[in-house]
């Protein structure tokens, strides 16, 4: 398969590093030094870029008609945009928060978490998020994807960086070195808390999940997220 990567950086090469692991080659490498790049040897795309170009690097993909997968974060507010976008051009979408195998796995178990504590009213939840400091974005579009999902279980009705009001999720978002990212939730009441934790060791999840969607969705058409992937939820 041939692999168009938009956005080269600690990302980039990781997944570059992977897909020659498994026999794929890379035919594009775009940064942020890239004015212009061709698409047209490309089997699949992958974006790992910034928030600024994103949606650009997506719909640009999708004129080449070529598919594309996005673990870009930050730049959400577009979101509905790209999925018109995609079906007006028949292409081939997918975004994730997180590529990692574990944490989507970790999504379906919060979410099972949250349906069974929306009956038991004692408990308030908080998230932590960990990452490394180069990460621009905060809290992560991870943290963001488990807290609308504890949402729309629960009767909260927003998450927030700062002191949470009632029904608000407060999200505490942490930027130290050299962390691949973790993400933490837990329950609180007055006599106990039930926590649940995903720790990444280091970035070839990641990689490694971003490579299985593009494997994946390479002769598809559609709109997809890693549950189709994966098959799970």
């Amino acid at each position: 398969m041939n692999i168009a990567l938009l956005g080269y950086g600690k990302m980039g090469k990781s997944i570059e590093k992977i897909a020659l692991e498994r026999d794929h080659q890379i035919v594009l490498k775009v940064t942020s030094e890239t004015d212009t790049f061709d698409l047209s040897g490309a089997d699949v795309a992958i974006d790992f870029s910034l928030p600024s170009v994103a949606v650009k690097n997506i719909k640009r993909a999708l004129d080449s008609n070529v598919p594309i997968i996005s673990g870009t974060t930050g730049w959400l507010d577009d979101y509905n945009e790209v999925v018109t976008y995609c079906e007006q051009r028949e292409g081939s979408f997918l975004y994730a928060s997180n590529f990692s195998l574990g944490v989507n796995l970790f999504f379906e178990l919060s979410k099972k978490l949250s349906q069974l504590m929306s009956e038991f009213k004692a408990y308030h939840v908080t998230m932590e998020e960990i990452h490394h400091t180069q990460k621009l974005d905060a809290p992560s579009g991870t943290a963001i994807s488990l807290a609308e999902a504890i949402i729309a279980n629960t009767d909260y009705t927003n998450w927030t960086l700062k002191e949470a009001k009632p029904k608000e999720i407060h999200i505490e978002a942490k930027r130290i070195e050299n962390t691949p990212g973790t993400h933490e939730i837990s329950y609180h009441s007055d006599i106990d808390t039930i926590s649940i934790k995903h720790i990444a060791h280091s970035r070839a999840g990641f990689a490694l999940g971003a490579l299985i969607a593009a494997e994946w969705i390479s002769d598809k058409k559609g709109i997809f997220t890693m549950k189709d992937v994966l098959n799970i939820g």
